[in-house]
């Protein structure tokens, strides 16, 4: 008989308001706007002297520490190839085609990703938290998922393996 492990968070407070704006189709672009986030891990592996996969508190904090950095901003993928995102003292243009946005640089987040679609924002999420857990901790999961909810019902989920 195999015996598999996993744990999972998802609470109230790992959750994170946040604006953003998406391109698709190729050449249309989404208007602002924004959800309440929520997001949810789940990490498999053995168990550990402790008879843990890895620590729920540990975990629940490395995941909150990364949600919190993107609540109430305005998140902006830096590697979309058809939205152009400068960085300059204090403020960050946007420009899409002929919209145009200014933003205060204190209330963005510059994320390399493509788009801020929930699977790319679960994505971001996952690898942070892999890099964290590795370096915080020194634990490798067997399998990681990060779930971003960006709407009751509607989520995304990516699943990492080594």
């Amino acid at each position: 008989m195999t015996e598999r492990f996993k744990v999972r968070v998802t609470k109230d407070h790992l959750v994170f308001c946040s604006g953003h704006f998406i391109s698709y189709e190729g050449d249309k672009c989404e208007r602002l706007h924004g959800h309440n986030y929520r997001a949810a891990v789940e990490v498999e592996g053995d168990l550990d002297s402790n008879f843990y996969v890895f620590d729920f508190i540990a975990l629940k904090l490395r995941t909150k520490a990364i949600t919190d950095e993107l609540d109430h901003r305005m998140m902006l993928a830096t590697g979309n190839p058809h939205i152009s995102v400068e960085e300059s003292p204090g403020r960050i243009r946007v420009r899409y085609r002929e919209r145009e946005w200014l933003f205060p640089r204190e209330d963005c987040v510059l994320l390399p990703i493509e788009n801020t679609t929930a699977e790319l924002l679960a994505r971001y999420i996952a690898h942070r938290l892999i890099a964290d857990l590795r370096r915080e901790h020194g634990f490798q999961p067997h399998v990681l998922r990060v779930e971003v909810e960006e709407n009751v019902g509607q989520s995304a989920t990516v699943e990492w393996r080594p």
